[in-house]
């Protein structure tokens, strides 16, 4: 059995730890570490974690919440150093079955390839789609467009295939990506953070991500962050989310360093503000367009 290094990052994770906690020790593939990063949180997650006595699990927890990025990277950085062969970056507001590892881990072998990710869906919503892969446009700055998101699952997207980008919730990746691609941008925080992870890898052109159909996953998407209020469909996002969302996708355009990248972030401006009043994703208020306008601006002065 390979050796894979399971990190995931915990804030105020009490509702959601211990149902990941299950997923994970009912793995049919068991040489793993369980990393588990905590961001200062406030609730009892950490008196959850202590309930559950496994030597796999590696508990660090921070002093400050340093982040999504920088507490992946911590994880990335003592896996590598435990001579992990695989990375799995997870978030815990998830829900998985008992082969996912093992499933994922022979599809690596399989397909020859450096990283895979499962489709995903949404939970509650279990019959609606919430990733089933993406391709980069780089005619829109190779955003991360999520294909199949909120259809209902047929059947339709049950095709392995390369793609150009995963959610950092779930994806599996050998160790020589870190080696070559480096770990996380930590000026991120949180959010497109893994975008701009799998766009250095899209430029390096040396690792092939796949999407695998074939497992069952679920998403509760905003979990971790509240970054919405609402279901599936219909939703408010917040006030974390709309600063950072709005940063860096600035910021993630603005590395590229190209004419189409600049011109995106043009566009952005644009986009952004008439989604703010046709969308109905954000609370239609003046401290909402202030706080779009100072996160856009955040993101052109990184």
């Amino acid at each position: 059995m390979k050796k894979i290094g399971l990190i995931t990052i915990t804030y105020d994770s009490a509702h959601l730890i211990e149902p990941f906690l299950k997923c994970v020790l009912a793995q049919t593939h068991t040489n793993y570490i369980l990393y588990i990063i905590d961001n200062i949180s406030s609730d009892n997650t950490l008196e959850r974690i202590a309930k559950y006595k496994d030597e796999r699990i590696v508990l660090i927890a921070n002093t400050t919440n340093v982040g999504v990025a920088a507490g992946n990277n911590q994880g990335i950085k003592m896996a590598m150093n435990d001579n992990c062969d695989e990375l799995l970056i997870i978030n815990n507001d998830v829900e998985f079955e008992n082969t996912l590892l093992e499933k994922l881990t022979a599809q690596l072998i399989e397909l020859q390839c450096s990283l895979i990710a499962p489709k995903m869906m949404y939970h509650p919503e279990t019959h609606l789609i919430w990733w089933a892969g993406t391709k980069f446009r780089l005619i829109d700055g190779c955003m991360t467009n999520h294909i199949g998101i909120q259809e209902e699952d047929k059947g339709q997207y049950n095709t392995i295939e390369k793609m150009d980008y995963a959610p950092k919730c779930c994806v599996l990746l050998k160790k020589e990506v870190i080696s070559d691609i480096g770990i996380f941008d930590e000026k991120y925080f949180a959010y497109y953070d893994d975008t701009d992870f799998f766009y250095r890898i899209y430029k390096q052109q040396k690792h092939q991500l796949y999407y695998y159909p074939f497992v069952q996953f679920y998403h509760k998407v905003g979990g971790l962050s509240n970054m919405k209020n609402g279901n599936a469909q219909k939703f408010k996002f917040n006030d974390f989310y709309i600063r950072l969302f709005t940063r860096n996708h600035v910021y993630y355009l603005k590395k590229q360093k190209n004419l189409i990248a600049y011109l995106n972030i043009i566009y952005f401006y644009f986009r952004m503000n008439l989604r703010f009043l046709f969308s109905g994703k954000y609370h239609r208020n003046w401290k909402t367009f202030r706080l779009l306008q100072q996160s856009y601006f955040q993101g052109v002065k990184m």
